[in-house]
């Protein structure tokens, strides 16, 4: 008869937790994490402290919508964060959802990338969500410690001797643009063989090892004109990876990749056909690797 009476006041209790269990996870939530005051801390040297269109900082942490989702995750990863946390509120009963639908796919993550700088760039991304909508961050990076040691140490050296106060902005962007073109070999066996023997797809390739393909040759650019405090970020389409670079009150397209061709009996170009152009001159010039998605890097829409 025991036994019956317990059985019974279990199952009233089980009925009772499924009818109540939104009231329930309430309760534990609130008590677990009674105020969700999330906060970012401290920011690495390498964030930037301005915005673009598609995605700004953030000092909100409790997101309402996709777009604050979108938010969150480039200042944390703009911050240079490994790690971070925050909580989806009740209110916002599409949020898990939308955390979801971004951490699946890798075109909206790798498009939140581009805005950041390199060396807060991730490698891969991971995120992580519970019930009680707590989202869980880790990143990481595609810059190593050492990477980054030895790709600053090269520009400290080489930045004094291409960099002249006295020109302009453009003329110091091409001195730079055809010093990287010049002392980098197109990375062939990596693009298409598969065969990886240098890290070209970051700075390091082109500047310490000598070889790059667009992502090297992008990131290379993007470090120098950090220096020179000029605004930029990367942009992409499916096939390739260029600056894109705010000058004299417009942004241009930059692509160094291509003003470096490959030729089949081995001589080396240096080109600008590509040097700091409106969209309109790119999608004239080339129309397959370049077609990239408007609505997301919208500095540059065609006009």
């Amino acid at each position: 008869m025991r036994k019956i009476l317990t059985l019974g006041l279990i199952m009233i209790l089980a009925g009772l937790i499924m009818i109540r269990k939104d009231d329930i996870t309430t309760i534990i939530n609130t008590y677990l994490y009674p105020n969700h005051n999330v906060e970012l801390g401290e920011k690495n040297e390498y964030y930037r402290d301005y915005d673009f269109l598609y995605v700004q900082n953030t000092t909100d942490f409790s997101p309402s919508s996709m777009q604050d989702i979108l938010n969150i995750y480039y200042t944390v990863i703009n911050a240079g964060k490994t790690e971070f946390s925050f909580y989806c509120p009740k209110e916002y009963t599409e949020c898990l959802n939308d955390v979801q639908v971004l951490a699946r796919s890798q075109d909206m993550l790798s498009d939140i990338n581009n805005f950041v700088h390199p060396y807060n760039g991730f490698s891969h991304i991971e995120t992580e969500f519970n019930s009680l909508g707590k989202v869980s961050i880790r990143v990481n990076k595609s810059y190593s410690i050492n990477d980054i040691s030895e790709i600053n140490a090269k520009i400290d050296e080489l930045y004094p001797k291409l960099v002249d106060e006295k020109k302009s902005d453009v003329e110091n962007i091409k001195t730079i643009h055809d010093y990287i073109i010049t002392h980098t070999k197109y990375d062939s066996d990596r693009s298409d063989k598969k065969i990886i023997n240098y890290k070209s797809d970051i700075a390091y390739g082109p500047l310490i090892e000598g070889y790059g393909i667009c992502g090297g040759y992008t990131d290379v650019m993007e470090l120098f004109l950090e220096r020179m405090n000029i605004k930029s970020y990367k942009i992409s389409s499916n096939q390739h990876v260029w600056n894109a670079v705010y000058i004299n009150g417009s942004w241009k397209h930059l692509d160094l990749t291509w003003d470096d061709p490959v030729s089949i009996d081995g001589e080396e170009f240096l080109e600008d056909v590509y040097f700091l152009i409106d969209t309109n001159k790119l999608l004239k010039l080339e129309r397959t690797q370049h077609i990239y998605n408007q609505d997301i890097y919208l500095e540059l829409k065609e006009t």
